[in-house]
């Protein structure tokens, strides 16, 4: 999971990291399947609304009165859903004179009677929604004292389930961002029922901040949460030897430590991705009673995510050096630093979200900067192999295998427009597309789990979906289970809601991880 941005942040964010594809051609593939074109993600295709917000304002920036809606359809905005929540797809204009756009996700949630409605992260401060208008208008305080201000207004329905308009950002008066967007309803997919091949066996609430991963071992299930909307996130421990009767054991804080963001565990040893103070390690000899142990590598920095392959740990580390460490854990609980490096550009774009570890290669999801393919077989020693670049990237997680013969990779992104790709890298230096997934151009993929030629995902507001990827060219679905729904605790807050996390350790089970309902077990289809 990405870090919460709010409107401005994620506008500076996009800003910073939607970059195009290299224009040198790749390396000729021995690849057996067809070469797939690749467009990229969250393709500009111009404004999204026949409206504009001025960039030269005076004090009443955002107000309602403020919003050209003169070219729109208002009268269809009386036929606009009176509550629900909705997924944004923001399109900032580059500057004040630019036709070009920046795409940014987003989420709101429609409140209805005692149900405040919900804008960029938090409680709107207005709500005007009657005939043919339609306004929300948040109002915050920056941490640096500075006033901040974000309105939507509506321009017109598109449909009983999709309405579009225009917003603006402001702080102190002045407009930061502008431009259009498109609000799409979280309902689930059409033609689908809450589950099909995917049966629940419990759910289990999460009672610390926003849950993001879990990691399933010594018949334990532990889950970290990131901090959300006031509620500080840590780790908390179930017991899941009976996976139909999961009982609650304990949660672990640390003061002033709360964004702890992935998870993983080796013999005694349980690792837990901090944003604080790198890999925290605890002693697991007592499944249910995880008791910590130090720090690594010491000094304070930031660890987003953890992947163990056999004797090593590498840790993916945002700030502040943008960097991936690689531990020797031939003794669990005693992790010992062998290297820590930056592929190249890597400091100066995006940074290592995920990795995955296969057969001497760590294949890293570095954000806009791509798909990295590093070899480690000397861990003292990395050097990069090849790199998997698109459009708009925001290459976020990974699994890798071997199938029919090759070695395959999916890869998935977290954005608007963001879906699964399948890479042939057999030969790093040359990795081609052969393959690629899309649900709804609204949804991304959080988390996934290959399993041989399963591919368990973790797919946001699509909920947790089973693909045979027997044919890696042509990925089917075989189950699914629609975890998300609108009257959920705390829904339409982000973006990034619906399935996070997922394990398959081979139980008969399959473990996720809901952002509101929290741990879900479901018998393997």
């Amino acid at each position: 999971m990405t870090r919460t941005l709010g409107a401005w942040a994620c506008l500076t964010a996009c800003a910073l990291f939607c970059t195009g594809c290299p224009s040198e051609e790749p390396p000729k593939s021995n690849t057996p399947w067809p070469i797939l074109e690749e467009p990229g993600d969250a393709l500009d295709t111009g404004a999204l609304a026949p409206c504009i917000h001025p960039t030269q304002v005076g004090s009443d920036c955002g107000e309602l009165s403020r919003f050209n809606l003169s070219q729109c359809n208002r009268a269809s905005l009386a036929s606009a859903p009176a509550e629900g929540v909705f997924i944004l797809k923001n399109r900032a204009l580059t500057s004040a004179s630019s036709t070009g756009g920046i795409l940014f996700p987003g989420a709101m949630k429609l409140g209805s009677g005692t149900s405040p409605s919900i804008l960029s992260g938090g409680l709107v401060s207005a709500d005007s929604r009657s005939g043919d208008t339609f306004y929300l208008r948040r109002e915050s305080t920056l941490p640096n004292g500075e006033p901040s201000l974000t309105a939507y207004a509506g321009c017109q329905l598109n449909n009983a389930q999709q309405l579009t308009g225009c917003y603006v950002v402001c702080r102190n008066g002045q407009v930061r961002s502008t431009g259009t967007f498109e609000a799409f309803r979280a309902t689930r997919r059409e033609g689908e029922q809450e589950a099909e091949g995917l049966q629940l066996g419990s759910e289990s609430f999460i009672p610390l901040g926003l849950p993001v991963d879990i990691y399933v071992a010594k018949q334990h299930a532990y889950v970290v949460s990131v901090n959300s909307n006031g509620r500080t996130g840590g780790l908390s421990v179930f017991d899941v030897s009976t996976p139909g009767d999961v009982r609650f054991r304990r949660t672990v804080t640390m003061p002033g430590d709360s964004y702890w963001n992935g998870v993983w565990a080796k013999g005694d040893a349980l690792y837990v991705a901090s944003a604080s103070r790198g890999v925290l390690v605890f002693d697991i000899r007592d499944p249910a009673n995880p008791a910590f142990l130090r720090n690594v590598p010491g000094a304070p920095i930031d660890v987003h995510t953890v992947f163990v392959e056999g004797d090593r740990l590498y840790a993916m580390s945002p700030s502040p050096n943008s960097e991936t460490l690689i531990f020797d854990i031939t003794q669990p609980t005693q992790p010992v630093l062998l290297n820590r490096f930056s592929v190249p550009d890597g400091q100066t774009t995006g940074y290592p979200h995920d990795a995955f570890a296969y057969e001497g290669r760590l294949y890293i999801n570095h954000w806009n900067l791509g798909y990295v393919i590093m070899d480690v077989t000397d861990p003292t020693k990395e050097k990069q192999l090849g790199r998997y670049a698109y459009a708009n990237q925001t290459s976020h997680a990974n699994a890798v295998g071997t199938l029919n013969g090759r070695t395959i990779a999916f890869e998935g992104g977290e954005n608007f427009g963001a879906h699964l790709r399948v890479l042939d890298v057999t030969e790093p230096e040359a990795p081609v597309k052969i393959g690629e997934l899309q649900l709804r151009e609204q949804t991304s993929i959080h988390n996934m789990v290959l399993v041989g030629t399963r591919l368990y995902t973790a797919w946001y507001h699509e909920g947790v979906r089973v693909f045979d990827v027997s044919d890696p060219s042509q990925p089917k679905q075989l189950a699914y289970f629609n975890t998300f729904r609108e009257t959920d605790f705390e829904r339409g807050y982000s973006f990034y809601e619906g399935a996070l996390g997922m394990r398959v350790p081979g139980d008969g089970y399959v473990y996720g991880v809901d952002s509101s309902r929290g741990l879900m077990i479901f018998r393997e289809p």
